[in-house]
């Protein structure tokens, strides 16, 4: 995976806001409401610090297991769909954010089975008054099924390495802080300004350009692995 993929996360955690306020925004609302004043932000913080950890721990494995499969026998046709799989899940990201809102509804199915084992985990620490409850109801609360979290994941597996599995999946989770760490307080002019038709054609556009890039260089490969 290219640096560019970083900056292609990070667009799609921050332009994908409004999604992520659509699936995290009762938590959000909960914790403003759990604490006094200055207090909430204690509690904002402690919970998207245990969400992006999440996320980073999931990059990790991801990149993991990409880099192991790579010891396989047979490494280039594992290396090529690992990389296709990557620049289709940047396309279709990159189509979400042009407007094409069904296109990472299938993914999001796939985890509804971990999500049900660990949700009932949450209400441990609900409702949220103290940073100790906020930190592990993030962590908890990262493995929530999302279509963009599962798509960033796809292209953590093309790293090659865990560490830089971790690094792609906290780019896109420092894409999406703004949205989560604001709702409540100037999410509405942040949701006006990404949610301009321009703002979403430019970042879209971006992004789909990532993905058809790398997939022209799925193409290349595929001939040089011909040869």
């Amino acid at each position: 995976m290219p640096d560019s993929g970083y900056l292609a996360l990070f667009l799609v955690g921050l332009l994908g806001g409004t999604h992520c306020v659509g699936m995290c925004g009762g938590i959000v609302g909960a914790l403003s409401m759990g604490a006094p004043g200055s207090g909430r932000w204690s509690l904002h913080l402690a919970y998207n610090g245990g969400r992006i950890a999440s996320y980073a721990l999931a990059g990790t494995l991801a990149g993991a297991l990409g880099a192991a499969s790579l010891g396989f026998d047979g490494v280039a046709p594992v290396r090529l769909t690992l990389y296709l799989l990557a620049n289709l899940m940047l396309i279709a990201l990159g189509l979400y954010l042009l407007g094409a809102t069904r296109a990472l509804a299938l993914t999001e199915r796939a985890g509804q089975l971990l999500w049900q084992r660990l949700q009932p985990l949450t209400r441990r620490f609900l409702p949220a008054r103290s940073v100790a409850q906020a930190f592990p109801l993030g962590l908890l609360w990262g493995w929530l099924p999302c279509g963009l979290v599962y798509s960033a994941l796809a292209t953590a597996l093309t790293a090659g390495s865990p560490g830089r599995g971790a690094a792609l999946m906290l780019a896109f989770g420092l894409g999406t802080l703004p949205n989560l760490l604001l709702a409540g307080i100037v999410l509405a002019r942040l949701n006006e300004f990404v949610r301009r038709p321009v703002v979403r054609l430019l970042s879209g556009a971006l992004v789909l350009g990532f993905g058809l890039y790398g997939l022209l260089g799925w193409f290349r490969l595929l001939a040089l692995e011909g040869k």
